[in-house]
C-alpha cells in the first residue's frame, strides 16, 4: 500500500475562530481567524475529493453549486457534491438545508435580492454527530458555532447567492439557473454494516465510512486513492504514524491499526463501498 502523509493549509477567514479542534494549532488573539483547513495533495495533482475542517463564528454566505453537467458545460472539471459530519455545535446552531416550499426560480432570485431567502430556506438544528449529505443544485448556508468536516468533489466553484450585506460578490445568473429550490430530502444512509463500520453515505460522487479504532485490512481498486481522517486518537497504517487533525491518503492493499476509541473517516470517489 501507498501512504501519503498530506500537508494542511490554513483559510483565514472573518467569519473563522480563534479556538480550532484537538489536533489543529490555535491562531494567536492578535492573528486572523482560521476559518477553513485543507488537506493539499502533493504536486500539481488535482484529485476526485478534497477534505476541509470548518470552524464558523457567523453564517457563510447561501450558496449553490453546479452538477458535473452544468460546470463541463462552461469548462469546469466537475461539479460539487458535499457532505458535511458535525464534530461540534453550539446549543443554537443551525444549517441552512434546501427551501421551506417548494418556489420557481424568478421567486429565488427576488428572495436573494431582498434578503427574504433567510426566511425562504430551511434552518435546521444541528449538533455534533450529525451527518448532511448536499447535493448540487442543493441551495444551503453553514451557520455560526460549528465545527465539521467537509467532504466534497474538489472543485471550488461556488455561487453566492446572498451574504448578508457583507461587501462581496453575488453569481445569481449563475446561482439560480442550477439551484433546485426545493425542501431537502436526506441522502439515504446505509448504516452500521460491522461492529466498527458504518457507511454514512453510499454515493453518487463518493463513499464515506466511519471507522473505530483496531486493525483492519483492506483493498483499494486500481486508481481508487481513498482519504484517512482520523478525529480522535491515533494508528499507523503502512508504517505512517497519523493521528487526530492530519489526513492520509491511501492507495492499493494495506492494514491499519489504530489505538482503541479511535474515531476515523474513509472516503473514496465511487458510488459503492469496497
Amino acid at each position: 500500500m501507498t501512504a501519503t502523509l498530506l500537508a494542511t493549509h490554513r483559510v483565514e477567514k472573518p467569519w473563522g475562530r480563534h479556538s480550532l479542534w484537538p489536533g489543529f494549532a490555535d491562531p494567536a488573539p492578535d492573528q486572523e481567524p482560521v476559518g477553513e483547513i485543507w488537506f493539499q495533495t502533493p504536486g500539481n495533482a488535482a484529485p476526485d475529493l478534497l477534505i476541509k475542517y470548518l470552524f464558523t463564528s457567523e453564517k457563510l454566505s447561501v450558496q449553490v453549486h453546479p452538477d458535473d453537467a452544468q460546470a463541463q458545460a462552461k469548462g469546469l472539471p466537475r461539479g460539487k457534491d458535499e457532505c458535511w459530519v458535525i464534530l461540534a455545535a453550539e446549543p443554537d446552531s443551525t444549517i441552512a438545508l434546501g427551501t421551506r416550499r417548494p418556489v420557481d426560480r424568478e421567486t429565488l432570485r427576488a428572495a436573494a435580492l431582498d434578503g427574504s431567502i433567510e426566511e425562504l430556506l430551511d434552518w435546521k438544528p444541528v449538533k455534533a454527530g450529525d451527518f448532511y449529505y448536499s447535493a448540487s443544485g442543493t441551495v444551503h448556508a453553514i451557520g455560526a458555532g460549528i465545527t465539521l468536516v467537509e467532504v466534497q468533489q474538489n472543485s471550488e466553484t461556488t455561487y453566492r447567492l446572498y451574504d448578508y450585506g457583507r461587501p462581496r460578490e453575488l453569481h445569481l445568473d449563475d446561482g439560480v439557473a442550477v439551484s433546485d429550490p426545493v425542501p431537502y430530502v436526506p441522502h439515504p444512509m446505509p448504516g452500521k454494516v460491522a461492529d466498527d463500520r458504518t457507511i454514512l453515505v453510499e454515493g453518487p460522487k463518493f463513499v464515506l465510512e466511519r471507522w473505530e479504532g483496531g486493525r483492519r485490512a483492506f483493498t483499494l481498486p486500481d486508481g481508487v486513492t481513498g482519504w484517512l481522517i482520523p478525529l480522535a486518537g491515533e494508528g499507523v497504517v503502512d508504517g505512517v504514524a497519523f493521528h487526530a487533525g492530519e489526513c492520509v491518503t491511501l492507495e492499493g492493499t494495506g492494514e491499519l491499526h489504530a489505538e482503541a476509541g479511535s474515531d476515523l473517516l474513509f472516503a473514496y470517489p465511487g458510488d459503492r463501498r469496497i
